[in-house]
């Protein structure tokens, strides 16, 4: 997400931070620089301008000028201008009673609209409420078929007819909703390949009928100043009260995301970070700078991690680490709970500093293969590694298709790792944990992918290094 952008900002700040001294002028090249990256990274020129202008009158006070890390209160400032121009947050879905509160989704084909209303709808469900999807685009083939599908996979009641009357399907559905006591009504209307006349009336008299309490535009954000320029439209003609970008996870430039708030005045409501269902994400303004400018997203890895892991077996699975009694067993929970979370490669992306960590080959093939090594172990194995001699790797390897030595790799590296959260269980560790809420280790996963990438490595057998001038096959 925003890579590159991520990279010229991280450019732009170790010049300035390898400065002896901040001069009016090191900070004008620093804000042309600025400049630069965000116009390549297709954010809307006025934008970039006002932005600029803000950061500058910020940077050419004594604040930087006098400071003693002056290149950090220019990061700071860059942050907070940031957080400004996507901001404020409001992340708040207002219902009203007596309900339904009614949604209505509009933007253009292709977008992801109607997967987002099938998020939205498990959104607000997994928030206790219960949520009606109303297949009301009519015009693209399938539709309504593909959001009978997702709400039949979520268990959210879904109201379709064989209409040509988007008006009367609307209607409909409201009434269908009051009658089972439903609570909210989510409307997935038409697009278009592009804005036009018949598509723009056709959602002006859905909205006038039914007269939603809140109207979200689906942007896709890869479209970069399309999806802003397409806002800015929607916003006229029918007063948007917020946006939802899809494919925010596919997006390295960053332009609409960036922009999209200050163009049309409308927040950001939610962003789309993935094509499952559960990734549907609340847009925090502060968090987005952090992330982009490469500061990491502690707060949304944390709140990741507690929505994974159980209070009580977090407690148990400290109690198993200071015996030094951690098993496989609780191995695989672990990297189940991380892949639950997005997977390594993205939670590594949130770890401050670790905006660069997302380009690192994190394998996620070596923990397919590591899974079946452990679930080709026995359930004695699986809580005592040291029963497994050389006669039950071959059997595990057998069974999991993998060679002996791989499963050697595997179980020694384990230990290891095992040791060492014994001997550092009431040290250092103990911080981690407490924020992690004793359940997210990253010393466990780091121990998984360390035994990866030694299996990757042994398995090359016919690897050849020089050494001295004399060539050495190992």
């Amino acid at each position: 997400m925003f890579e590159a952008l991520t990279e010229k900002f991280g450019s732009v700040f170790r010049a300035l931070s390898g400065r002896g001294r901040i001069t009016e002028a090191n900070i004008s090249d620093a804000v042309r620089d600025v400049r630069k990256a965000l116009l390549e990274a297709d954010v809307n020129y006025q934008v970039v301008k006002q932005f600029c202008k803000d950061v500058s009158a910020a940077a050419i006070g004594a604040e930087v000028i006098k400071s003693l890390h002056p290149g950090q209160v220019f990061v700071k400032i860059v942050n907070d201008e940031l957080t400004k121009m996507m901001g404020p947050v409001d992340t708040q879905i207002y219902y009203v009673s007596p309900g339904p509160t009614i949604i209505l989704l509009a933007g253009l084909q292709g977008c992801g609209k109607t997967t987002t209303a099938a998020k939205l709808g498990k959104y607000v469900a997994d928030k206790g409420k219960k949520p009606l999807l109303v297949a009301d685009d009519l015009q693209r083939p399938a539709a309504i078929e593909q959001l009978i599908t997702l709400g039949q996979q979520l268990n959210i009641p879904v109201y379709s007819e064989q209409s040509k009357n988007a008006v009367k399907v609307a209607k409909n559905a409201i009434w269908q909703a009051k009658k089972q006591g439903l609570d909210i009504v989510i409307l997935d209307t038409a697009g278009r390949l592009h804005i036009d006349e018949e598509m723009m009336t056709q959602i002006s008299d859905v909205a006038k009928a039914v007269e939603p309490h809140q109207i979200y535009l689906v942007c896709d954000s890869m479209t970069g100043q399309d999806a802003v320029n397409s806002a800015k439209e929607f916003n006229t003609r029918l007063e948007l009260d917020g946006v939802i970008l899809t494919k925010l996870d596919g997006d390295a430039r960053g332009g609409a995301a960036l922009s999209v708030k200050a163009v049309t005045g409308k927040p950001i409501k939610f962003i789309g970070v993935g094509e499952k269902l559960d990734k549907l994400e609340e847009f925090h303004p502060d968090r987005m700078a952090s992330r982009i400018l490469g500061m990491g997203d502690i707060i949304t890895l944390v709140e990741r991690a507690q929505e994974q892991f159980d209070a009580d077996e977090a407690a148990k699975l400290q109690a198993k680490m200071a015996k030094g009694s951690f098993g496989f067993d609780d191995f695989l929970k672990q990297m189940e709970a991380v892949k639950k979370m997005g997977g390594m490669k993205d939670l590594m992306k949130m770890m401050p500093g670790g905006a660069g960590l997302g380009d690192m080959d994190f394998d996620e093939g070596e923990m397919k293969r590591m899974e079946a090594i452990v679930h080709s172990m026995t359930k004695r194995e699986r809580r005592d590694p040291d029963l497994i001699d050389s006669s039950r790797r071959r059997r595990i390897a057998a069974g999991s298709g993998t060679q002996p030595h791989d499963v050697s790799s595997l179980v020694k590296t384990f230990m290891r790792s095992r040791d060492m959260l014994k001997a550092m269980s009431g040290g250092k560790l103990a911080g981690l944990k407490s924020l992690l809420s004793g359940g997210f280790n990253l010393e466990s996963l780091s121990a998984a992918m360390s035994s990866g990438r030694k299996i990757k490595q042994r398995s090359r057998r016919k690897q050849i290094i020089f050494r001295r001038g004399k060539k050495i096959r190992r």
